[in-house]
């Protein structure tokens, strides 16, 4: 029997919840939840990455990241150019506007992370977080079964 105090249920809503109002203030931006992940991961790595290495990164498969760059490009959030090392080696920058749009992204996550934590205190907060990276451990174990 399943009720709405279960954990997994829970779980799932906070879920949805949080991607819910982090996607409405992404719109703002004309930004999609994947576009915002490379924005963040390249700007965390000094803003130039190898292509299969974000594709790593993201989880998901080449093809995929592949449209999520064409669409970035196309907004000149970033570019994509060949390795002068290894031709068959893409390299994927930050263009300054990528840079300003990762800024405003950053600003927003952050607006989202303390409406997330609001009424907490701070010790509230690393307790949640600590909960949370264990139930995330276990989920991740239980893959290998």
């Amino acid at each position: 029997m399943c009720n709405d105090k279960a954990l997994g249920p829970m779980l799932g809503r906070c879920a949805h919840l949080a991607r819910e109002r982090m996607d409405a203030r992404m719109s703002k931006y004309g930004m999609t939840p994947a576009q915002t992940h490379v924005l963040l991961n390249l700007r965390q790595r000094g803003g130039q990455l190898p292509q299969c290495e974000l594709t790593a990164l993201m989880r998901v498969k080449p093809s995929t990241v592949n449209g999520i760059l064409d669409r970035m490009v196309e907004k000149g959030l970033l570019e994509r150019t060949v390795s002068g090392m290894d031709a068959r080696r893409r390299l994927v920058t930050l263009t300054p506007a990528g840079v300003e749009r990762e800024s405003q992204v950053k600003q927003s996550f952050q607006e989202a992370e303390a409406l997330i934590a609001r009424g907490m205190t701070e010790e509230e907060t690393k307790t949640l977080r600590a909960l949370l990276e264990r139930v995330i451990h276990n989920l991740e174990e239980d893959r290998t079964l």
